[in-house]
């Protein structure tokens, strides 16, 4: 979610690619190593399309569209892998595709025909191409999920969960917000998100899910991951995937992993966040301090490299 008058400033990535920094967030859209390099080890990669036999349909839902990189990135994978692709985005403000657009670097970045698709989206909200076909949704993505629910409950294939941070934006990682999107999955579909927040972590878990970290290069003992996979079934290691390391199952006992709730689907971001604090103050779970000194962690949370988590 993004406010539509907040300040908007251009980034560069590690790996050269564009991204924008929120000034009303306080983050940026995408981590310090690169949008193009995120979208494609965190949700392109995971993914693993080679599941699918070739001409097979692909059903995405794109939670949090920003600049388009997971969707166009996705896109050119799922197309050279001949799948046909039905994709729904959601998405509050529309500047931030149209900044990507405008600068030629983006551009350079995808095929001419991905370009295409991207400026459909953004002028008219919907695309069509040989291969599929989509719509984006303008507006909070929580007031969208009624109508989703109605029409595609229990059918996605793979939903990309790329808001801003649970401590920046708590509306899209509420344990209600998780657990409608845990429902419109279908059996072996698979959540995809840069977050490893233990509240998201045991949100989804409440939700019914099986969770799988999203590999780094150096996967040790005390390692964070490069994000988090959901299923409704088993999600078997792989290159991409591997089972949640012992510390970061011993996170999901701490403080850290007390939801964020939001029942109505209508609280604000400061309500969520406070009602929380209330809950952690009250709740018996461990403390997360003592948690990373017996990991001998930094005071930092996890989420995406260089933004608040």
């Amino acid at each position: 979610m993004t406010s539509s008058a907040s300040p908007l400033r251009p980034r560069v990535g590690a790996d050269g690619s564009f991204s924008l920094f929120s000034e009303a967030f306080g983050e940026g859209f995408h981590s310090a190593e690169g949008a193009l390099r995120e979208a494609r080890l965190t949700y392109v990669r995971p993914a693993e399309l080679q599941r699918l036999a070739p001409g097979g349909e692909l059903r995405v839902l794109d939670v949090g569209v920003g600049l388009g990189y997971n969707s166009a990135a996705l896109i050119e994978a799922a197309s050279g892998r001949g799948l046909t692709l039905q994709w729904l985005g959601l998405e509050l403000d529309r500047r931030p595709l149209a900044l990507a657009l405008e600068q030629p670097g983006f551009q350079a970045q995808w095929q001419p025909s991905t370009l295409g698709l991207l400026r459909q989206i953004l002028e008219t909200g919907q695309w069509s191409a040989g291969f599929g076909q989509g719509r984006l949704l303008w507006g909070d993505a929580r007031q969208q999920l009624p109508t989703l629910e109605v029409a595609g409950h229990g059918c996605w294939d793979l939903i990309l969960l790329d808001a801003f941070s649970p401590r920046r934006c708590p509306q899209l990682w509420s344990q209600e917000f998780l657990q409608r999107l845990a429902g419109l999955l279908a059996p072996r579909g698979r959540l995809l998100t840069y977050c490893s927040a233990a509240a998201v972590r045991s949100s989804l878990q409440a939700a019914g899910l099986a969770l799988a970290a999203i590999r780094v290069a150096d996967d040790g003992a005390a390692t964070w991951s490069g994000g988090t996979a959901a299923s409704p079934s088993p999600l078997l290691p792989s290159p991409a995937l591997r089972s949640l390391s012992a510390m970061e199952r011993d996170h999901l006992g701490t403080r850290a992993a007390e939801p964020y709730r939001d029942p109505t689907g209508t609280a604000t971001a400061e309500q969520i966040l406070a009602a929380r604090q209330r809950a952690q103050a009250s709740g018996a779970r461990g403390s997360t301090s003592a948690w990373r000194r017996r990991w001998g962690l930094p005071e930092r949370g996890p989420g995406r490299p260089g933004r608040a988590t």
